[in-house]
């Protein structure tokens, strides 16, 4: 039996300034970092050692996964953002209501059904191609609820919020399928 923990990566510049992020790319910001360095003291006191690790190539990504674990990882480039086409770097008081569904195809990005099929198939394909025990995966937070869509049928548990940066969502792979087990939600109120 598989686990995989997906983790949204801290906060950004981006994040900080409320605009639109998606395939563009913005720095952690020094709460970003603290952020990130929370969730590593979570997962050192519960023991959670990670055999592979994957990020998505952008830069908040990488770096987030950098702070979490020491072992090497790879880059793949579809576990990036949804791509929100020409919003990018734009305010986002900009965004329709949700659901977005098709909404940024006409601005160059992609539709929900889209970024649903990518996140999955990718995250998907990387677990049933390896043999570890424990798998950490850094994304981003529509792509992770975009997965968490594919396989709500299947979860013990529900979110009930949006994804907040760092937020662990722990996952059993078995038998082809994924399971939600538990969201861990750390506590930033110090930051």
């Amino acid at each position: 039996m598989t686990k995989v923990y997906l983790v949204r990566h801290g906060q950004t510049l981006f994040n900080a300034q409320h605009k639109i992020q998606g395939f563009c790319d913005s720095p952690l910001t020094e709460t970003g970092i603290k952020q990130a360095q929370i969730a590593r003291k979570h997962l050192d006191a519960e023991g959670i050692v990670f055999d592979e690790a994957y990020s998505s190539t952008s830069e908040r990504a990488s770096d987030t996964l950098e702070i979490l674990t020491d072992i090497p990882y790879k880059r793949v480039k579809n576990l990036r953002e949804w791509n929100f086409g020409s919003y990018e770097g734009e305010g986002e008081h900009m965004n329709p209501p949700l659901p977005y569904l098709d909404f940024f195809v006409q601005f160059g990005g992609e539709s929900q059904a889209d970024i649903e099929e990518r996140i999955s198939v990718t995250i998907g394909d990387l677990v049933a191609q390896s043999k570890a025990d424990n798998i950490l995966i850094v994304s981003h937070g529509a792509a992770i609820a975009n997965f968490y869509r594919r396989w709500k049928h299947a979860n013990i548990v529900h979110r009930k919020s949006r994804i907040q940066n760092c937020s662990l969502f722990k996952y059993d792979y078995s038998n082809e399928e994924f399971r939600l087990e538990e969201i861990i939600e750390h506590d930033f109120s110090s930051l």
